[in-house]
């Protein structure tokens, strides 16, 4: 028996080491970012930026709070300082400028990096009822909805520190389970850290997950006022359906100029790449 208690402490720490390696190089990357955005060289400038296009969206200026909020999206992407305030700021600058296609997604791009934010939901949920389609989403198995609903309250960046106290946590019930000699302590140790081998899965796997979706990019905003989905990467194509600005598509394929896409009720087509943006 306590060899198969050791063979299984040994597992448990082979695989969260593992996990939390992973989990630690994301988790750097909020550390780099929150030390270059306090740096002297760049702060100046970006805080000028960002004091100017708010002081234009208060003046309701929003096309000139838009144009320096896209100037400083593009200075934050250079030095990887992006961040999900500056695009629902812009977002909300388009939306107030009437530009519907470009409000969702900028609001879509804030939600990538800041999924648990709920103004962030309330003003996308709000663009959205502002678009011409109404689209039937296809229904989801139950468990697909429930990992859905609990990865989205936390980033991956959150979700990677969480697994990292667990992990720590679970180091202590080895500790305890190994070296201190009360019966009952060892098996409240042991079953603990069982809970918290699961749990430091869990974490990993919803970090992994949204991290994933945030690289590959497979979604898109519709830009155009209207836009016919064709049944092949060809104008002259039979039509199949109309697609109108802020509908939210995701992408299967692409070839040449031409997007596959997929909408919420699972109808697929072909549209030209300069109809929609990626998220």
């Amino acid at each position: 028996m306590k060899l198969l208690h050791h063979l299984f402490i040994v597992l448990i720490l082979f695989f969260c080491s593992h996990g939390v390696l992973l989990a630690q190089e994301t988790t750097d990357t909020v550390f780099e970012k929150t030390a270059e955005t306090g740096s002297p060289s760049s702060g100046t400038l970006t805080e000028s930026l960002s004091a100017s296009a708010a002081a234009a969206y208060r003046q309701q200026d929003y096309k000139r709070s838009a144009e320096l909020y896209e100037t400083l999206v593009s200075q934050s992407i250079e030095s990887d300082m992006v961040s999900s305030e500056i695009y629902y700021n812009l977002g909300n600058a388009y939306f107030r400028d009437n530009q519907l296609g470009k409000a969702i997604l900028n609001y879509e791009r804030a939600l990538l990096l800041d999924p648990g934010d709920g103004d962030i939901r309330h003003n996308l949920r709000f663009a959205r009822n502002r678009t011409e389609d109404r689209i039937d989403a296809a229904g989801n198995l139950f468990f697909t909805n429930w990992f859905m609903a609990v990865r989205n309250i936390y980033s991956s960046n959150r979700w990677a520190a969480i697994g990292i106290v667990l992990f720590l946590l679970l180091l202590v019930c080895v500790a305890v389970f190994l070296f201190v000699r009360y019966l009952w302590a060892r098996k409240t140790a042991f079953y603990c850290g069982i809970v918290l081998f699961l749990l430091v899965i869990v974490t990993n796997i919803f970090a992994f997950s949204q991290k994933r979706e945030r690289l590959e990019r497979e979604s898109a905003i519709v830009m155009t006022g209207a836009v016919m989905v064709k049944a092949s990467p060809d104008q002259n194509s039979n039509q199949l359906f109309e697609l109108h600005e802020g509908t939210k598509v995701k992408i299967r394929n692409s070839d040449s100029n031409w997007y596959e896409i997929e909408i919420a009720n699972g109808s697929v087509g072909w549209l030209s790449q300069e109809t929609v943006e990626i998220i």
